[in-house]
């Protein structure tokens, strides 16, 4: 039976699967990143000791296209990278392929499910397939999508296994479960679940466990959502018009130095702008959270005179205000007008003379920076809190300690994370619990996908060989794709 995109098997084969554990190849082309990764997961199911799944991670890179010339993403630059880079990295994701459990196929009741590898001119071995490929379907650039797709079905076939096609998003979304499952963790976290297991502790299940908000957040999407079941989400809110990442990244254009962004290397202008903010990191913030909603609204001008005002706080009959709806291309004009020209002191406003950017000084230009992401960051923290409030309509107590899910590129910001934390202890939720993925995982990347197709190939989904990629696809309809667009 073919249900929106994905392939159920019949009602009464939809029970957990008795195998040890899955292997999944996955590819990531959504945008500029190209990766692959190979991850295995272990079902704690036939093992009463294990009470959680434990992944690793066998493989995982990637390749961004450097579009450094462009500063940004060119849609053309980024699909010959992609097609430049991907078979590589797929070759070499295979290599590291679990051996298999014998050297002799014949003496593996498996030998099915095995690939020959040549080691060396005259030695061959033998390693396991995976038990299906994950790629991201969409959201995304069309033809980059494509790329990775293509790819994806061709090993779907040429091994004679499913394919799973992933929702980009909801992959961000999952990204916490993924790193609480890792048996090696990311770098950033200071123990392992190996190490857990080796002393006999118990290891919790892939958190956070629904229902929880998911705050995506990235160059592409700024979305606040109600997940409340591997498959069931809820979009509460969404930008209406630019991305907060794409404001930051137009913001640092505008505002770091020229020559700081001659010498960046690369085309990552958020961490840039933070970093040229903050050049001491957390020791810089002093940062004070607006104690109410009059106090976020408030006007604060710095000794400049001009100031960057709320989005959307001027909207009509101020209904939009306090709607979970979010808007950037104001702040984003409003930085663009600041840089370019005076400010008049005798009329409180911007004049029409223009400046020239070395007019500009490296302190002004600082305070502007840190006042950008400040408005920006407490324009989502007030779109949180009102997800929150909403929540405690139903249910006061949990609302106190809701997890909500900060994934996405921009969730790599530390003082995005200093300033959510601050506003809502502030507004009334000290104890509300906000999950960050390590930074490495925020970004794009093949494990996230990888660790989604898994939680959907658990469930029982799989996509048919026909589908096609989806540059637009609300999360709403994970289950319910569009048939193309």
């Amino acid at each position: 039976m073919l249900r929106a995109g994905f392939r159920l098997p019949p009602a009464g084969r939809l029970q957990p699967l008795q195998r040890r554990g899955l292997l999944t190849l996955a590819i990531e082309t959504s945008c500029d990143d190209t990766s692959v990764a190979l991850l295995e997961t272990r079902d704690s199911s036939l093992n009463t000791r294990w009470k959680s799944r434990d992944a690793t991670l066998h493989f995982h890179e990637k390749v961004t296209a450097n579009n450094l010339i462009y500063k940004g993403v060119h849609p053309i630059v980024s699909l010959e990278s992609h097609q430049e880079n991907l078979a590589a990295l797929v070759q070499k994701a295979i290599r590291h392929l679990p051996r298999a459990s014998t050297p002799d196929p014949s003496e593996d009741e498996n030998s099915s499910q095995l690939v020959c590898h040549r080691v060396a001119p005259r030695e061959m071995e033998y390693r396991q397939i995976p038990d299906f490929i994950s790629v991201t379907r969409g959201p995304g650039m069309r033809a980059n999508l494509f790329t990775g797709l293509d790819t994806a079905k061709g090993l779907a076939v040429a091994w004679n296994i499913p394919l799973v096609g992933v929702h980009h998003m909801h992959a961000h979304a999952l990204t916490p479960r993924l790193v609480s499952a890792l048996a090696q963790k990311p770098r950033s976290y200071k123990s392992s679940v190996l190490d857990l297991f080796k002393s006999g502790t118990t290891v919790p299940p892939a958190e956070p466990e629904f229902p929880f908000l998911s705050v995506l957040i990235s160059g592409g999407h700024t979305l606040v959502i109600s997940s409340e079941s591997l498959t069931k989400h809820r979009v509460l809110g969404s930008t209406t018009d630019c991305a907060i990442g794409d404001c930051l990244d137009k913001a640092a254009r505008l505002i770091v130095p020229p020559l700081l962004l001659e010498k960046s290397g690369d085309t990552m202008y958020g961490r840039l702008l933070e970093g040229f903010a903050f050049p001491n990191g957390p020791d810089d913030y002093n940062y004070a959270p607006p104690k109410n909603r009059g106090e976020e609204l408030a006007r604060r001008p710095t000794k400049w005179g001009w100031a960057f005002s709320v989005p959307l706080a001027e909207s009509p009959n101020g209904l939009r205000s306090t709607s979970m709806d979010m808007s950037f291309t104001g702040l984003h004009t409003a930085v663009d007008r600041v840089v370019s020209f005076h400010w008049d002191k005798q009329a409180g406003k911007l004049s029409k003379i223009r400046r020239e950017p070395e007019e500009v000084d490296e302190e002004e230009r600082r305070v502007m920076a840190r006042e950008v992401m400040r408005v920006a960051f407490e324009h989502l923290g007030s779109r949180i809190l009102l997800a929150l409030q909403a929540v405690s309509l139903r249910d006061p107590q949990l609302a106190k300690i809701m997890p909500v899910v900060v994934s996405g590129g921009v969730a790599s910001n530390q003082y995005l994370r200093h300033v959510l934390e601050s506003f809502l202890a502030a507004r009334g939720y000290p104890s509300v619990k906000l999950i960050y993925p390590p930074p490495e995982l925020c970004t794009d990347n093949a494990a996230m996908i990888a660790w989604a197709g898994i939680e959907m190939f658990r469930a029982g989904h799989t996509t048919p060989l026909v589908c096609r990629a989806l540059r637009k696809w609300s999360l709403e309809e994970l289950l319910t794709p569009p048939n193309g667009n």
